[in-house]
């Protein structure tokens, strides 16, 4: 009897570290359902102070297995100074894309469907980590126009895009620095340097721009994470979406330095990867959202 108790206490040993590995692993939900709003506003008219538009945009993320992604989000205007062209509900992204790492040190991202900014096409992100504080990443697409605002409007697939640069991150003070440079959605040729500093559920950026179209430009950034920050995992989550984006542009300039979005939520602090398996820059930080065990499975 006590030498099956003693093998008995040498299997719970051996089987404590895998036992708190599992408790500790990320719990992801299968379907995320998510809303959020938008806030356009200018200021190009003598004879009127502001122009508004506000748009509802729920979305929704469907986690198919082995790092495939289906993401959708739609526009619901609420209310609208743009004109009609502004004044549909409508789809403004449906979004097919799969991630790849090879061991941790390069990772790709393939997308393709709807994107934003009234884009459709192909997309490919490459990234590649040198090391904790310094890394290389680039991106190229082949798009074309695609707007369900008035009617079915569509071009041909045949406008290229593409930007390199290079990322430095201070991980003692958190701060991020960026230079990039390409060719654009609008056909311009440009560079951007940005100067980010990642706080506690909170991004604050400083940029500066240059292209052959809008010249000398600027501004700043602040991307803001929507709590609440613990959530119950469940095979379908219902939440707020996941950031707000703030972006003030010195000039104003809405055709130069300007690229689409592959992904409903993405922002300049989370980056394009799963954060489970790229550790690097913003993603060294305590995650801004964890995810618990709730519901029925």
């Amino acid at each position: 009897m006590r030498r099956k108790r003693y093998w008995g206490g040498v299997v719970v040993l051996l089987l404590l570290p895998a036992l708190k590995a599992l408790s500790q692993a990320p719990v992801s939900p299968k379907v995320e359902l998510f809303a959020g709003a938008e806030l356009h506003y200018r200021d190009i008219f003598y004879t009127k102070m502001y122009e508004v538009l506000v748009n509802l945009t729920p979305g929704l993320k469907w986690h198919i297995g082995n790092r495939w992604q289906l993401a959708g989000q739609a526009i619901i205007p609420v209310y609208n100074d743009y004109g009609d062209r502004y004044k549909k509900v409508r789809l403004s992204m449906a979004v097919l894309s799969k991630e790849w790492d090879w061991n941790g040190s390069q990772f790709l991202k393939v997308s393709g469907g709807l994107f934003g900014r009234e884009r459709y096409g192909l997309d490919v992100k490459w990234m590649y980590p040198i090391n904790r504080w310094l890394a290389l990443d680039a991106q190229v697409g082949v798009t074309g126009f695609c707007s369900m605002a008035v009617d079915w409007e569509c071009s041909k697939m045949e406008r290229v895009t593409g930007q390199a640069g290079v990322n430095v991150y201070l991980e003692k003070v958190n701060t991020e620095f960026r230079l990039h440079g390409g060719r654009y959605l609008y056909e311009d040729y440009g560079v951007t340097a940005e100067a980010m500093r990642h706080f506690k559920h909170c991004t604050v950026g400083l940029y500066a721009q240059y292209s052959d179209q809008g010249k000398e430009n600027g501004g700043f950034k602040v991307i803001m994470m929507i709590p609440p920050y613990k959530r119950k995992a469940r095979k379908v989550m219902v939440r707020p979406a996941s950031n707000f984006r703030l972006t003030y542009d010195i000039q104003g300039q809405p055709y130069a330095v300007k690229m689409y979005s592959t992904d409903p939520e993405e922002n300049e602090r989370e980056g394009h990867y799963d954060r489970n398996r790229l550790q690097w820059g913003a993603n060294r930080m305590e995650p801004d959202f964890t995810n618990k065990e709730g519901g029925r499975p």
